[in-house]
């Protein structure tokens, strides 16, 4: 089964057939080689080919066979998805959020938990995640707490130490 990659959102439609996205890529340009997306569309994932790609402070496409107001209304809030062919390439010692979820937490060469969730925020990333008592733990996404990724088999490795972790109810 393919693996499909969330990009971006539809969040408005244009009578000349184009549509306006929220990215959710860190790669805007990325949009300018696209030429099939994937929408889920009644429970299946459908291929869309992009006609044609515009910056105007947002990202505008086009997609082949849908012309009108009327043709385009039912995609208004659906979200846009690529295959692996056309994923970002990333350089080395980068990795996707969607690679860090799941993966195991060690700290003090001890399990931790898992790390369920990833929160951007204006000061820094932060990592949400569930220790072995099932309370969910916040650690900012810094050098000071974080040790290593391996992607490979999904293990984030927290600093050693004895620095103190707050969850989400205090």
């Amino acid at each position: 089964m393919p693996e499909y990659f969330l990009i971006a959102e539809i969040k408005s439609f244009f009578n000349d057939g184009y549509v306006s996205l929220f990215s959710y890529s860190d790669f805007p340009e990325r949009f300018f080689d696209l030429k099939k997306i994937y929408i889920n569309l009644f429970g299946d994932m459908r291929t869309l080919t992009v006609e044609d790609v515009r910056d105007e402070n947002d990202i505008f496409i086009k997609i082949m066979n849908f012309d009108a107001e009327e043709e385009l209304k039912f995609l208004l809030g659906e979200k846009i998805y690529v295959n692996s062919e056309n994923a970002v390439k990333l350089p080395d010692g980068k990795v996707f959020i969607h690679d860090l979820i799941g993966s195991r937490v060690f700290r003090n060469h001890t399990f931790f938990g898992y790390l369920n969730d990833y929160f951007q925020l204006t000061t820094n990333d932060v990592f949400a995640i569930e220790d072995t008592n099932g309370n969910e733990i916040l650690v900012p996404v810094i050098t000071d707490y974080i040790e290593s990724f391996d992607s490979e088999n999904k293990i984030l490795t927290l600093k050693p130490g004895d620095f103190s972790f707050y969850d989400d109810e205090d």
